[in-house]
């Protein structure tokens, strides 16, 4: 672990935590159910067999995690707010009191309008629902926006659209594959309608949070370099390029729904200006072209017929998750952005970054986050606009299809009592944001 100090980030930094609701609040019973409460009913498709029902009961025990966020010193805390929740009845009054518990403590509220847990009722692939999220959102804004000032509007559309829609290891569990890509288009024009919604509301500092990491090809060979820009098209500028830059990557356009010229009118708005871009960082990936076989790889099972293999990336220490551990990638990354999109680019917020490690004396978590905070501090020094930072994150929490498996957390859940227990990894960041004053 390194021992210097942290250096300074430049004044009105903000520093923060995220969180999820699905992962984290319970009283499931006291909402809709989402697709992932459905997901989580089929046998095999979590691989411990749990479900999100009680999780961390943040539901219940708001207050005591307010009090944690309030004790590390943070100025901000990054929740998701849960649409099946809204839509039951005082759904929206657990909010208003948690909106009102962070205010209180001097913590600055950041809710995500869409994390994953879509009403079971409604479908990505149906354009309505865009339609539909805009509505909810405009609910939402018009009960909190006289208290929260900053506002995400989805979270990792990435990895909902591949994981949930295209392989099917994440809830609803389809395999569609390529057929999946109207489910992007969806999610960013549901982002952008939701811009205009928070606009009318009077919001004025609005961004997204899209999951971003450099692609390495496996070698200098045609076919790996080839299969590597693919991969970084489809994960990483599939997403960024409609926001920033009002259009899709070469040849993904024709692929939407209504064709280049039906989608040109949908693009005006997905393309909505943004305060501030919202960046989950976890590792760079490696590609290589197609090995013929199915690859197991971080927990998920790419399937044979994909034009791009991922590979790991060898002689890197790696997490509990088995996500290879590469700060440089973060500084990487930031300085390609801003590269790519110039002053397309709005000043970026890291809203997600942290690592999977057993323990509470959790060592590993506190190299892990000091290597990544050094390697945001070269990104700004090289002249990348980088407002904040986010921990990944608060609570251990349900990780999706690993179920209770995987702990993300600054402090240590006991499942069976609920008891909340700050971990080593917290006490270092509650002296890092001390320093930083």
């Amino acid at each position: 672990m390194a021992t210097n100090p942290i250096p300074q980030f430049p004044a009105g930094f903000l520093w923060g935590v995220s969180t999820s609701a699905h992962q984290i609040e319970g009283a499931a019973d006291e909402r809709e159910p989402s697709v992932w409460d459905a997901f989580t009913a089929e046998p095999g498709k979590v691989k411990d067999g749990s479900t999100a029902a009680v999780a961390c009961d943040h539901y219940h025990r708001y207050g005591e995690d307010v009090a944690l966020l309030a004790d590390l010193g943070v100025g901000a805390y990054r929740f998701s707010i849960s649409w099946p929740r809204v839509n039951a009845p005082k759904g929206l009054d657990f909010y208003d009191r948690l909106v009102d518990e962070l205010c209180a403590a001097g913590v600055r509220p950041v809710p995500t309008l869409f994390h994953w847990d879509l009403p079971v009722a409604l479908d990505w692939l149906d354009r309505d629902t865009a339609a539909r999220f805009a509505e909810y959102v405009s609910v939402v804004a018009e009960r909190l926006g006289d208290r929260v000032k900053k506002w995400i509007t989805l979270n990792e559309p990435a990895e909902h659209t591949l994981l949930g829609h295209a392989l099917g290891t994440h809830a609803p569990g389809r395999q569609l594959l390529f057929d999946a890509l109207p489910v992007a288009h969806h999610q960013l024009l549901a982002h952008g309608l939701a811009v205009r919604a928070l606009r009318a509301a009077g919001a004025a500092d609005i961004g997204v949070a899209n999951s971003h990491g450099p692609t390495w090809p496996a070698s200098r060979e045609q076919a790996d370099v080839e299969a590597a820009d693919f991969y970084d098209v489809l994960l990483n500028r599939l997403f960024a390029d409609p926001l920033l830059l009002g259009e899709y990557p070469a040849g993904l356009g024709e692929l939407m729904p209504g064709g280049p010229e039906g989608i040109e009118s949908d693009l005006k708005v997905i393309a909505e200006p943004l305060d501030f871009y919202g960046i989950n960082y976890y590792a760079p990936t490696r590609v290589g072209a197609p090995q013929g076989t199915e690859i197991e790889f971080g927990g998920v099972t790419m399937p044979a017929e994909l034009p791009f293999s991922v590979r790991e990336i060898e002689d890197v220490p790696t997490t509990d998750f088995g996500w290879p551990v590469l700060p440089e990638g973060l500084t990487e990354l930031l300085t390609g952005f801003r590269e790519r999109y110039g002053d397309r680019l709005p000043p970026v917020v890291i809203t997600e970054n942290g690592c999977s490690y057993e323990g509470i004396d959790d060592q590993e978590r506190i190299a892990y986050l000091d290597g990544h905070i050094r390697a945001l501090h070269q990104a700004v020094e090289a002249g990348v606009d980088v407002r904040g930072y986010f921990v990944w994150s608060l609570l251990d929490n349900f990780e999706w299809a690993e179920g209770y498996a995987r702990r993300f957390g600054l402090v240590h859940v006991d499942y069976e009592t609920l008891t909340r227990t700050p971990k080593a990894s917290y006490g270092w960041l509650r002296d890092v944001l001390r320093a930083q004053g």
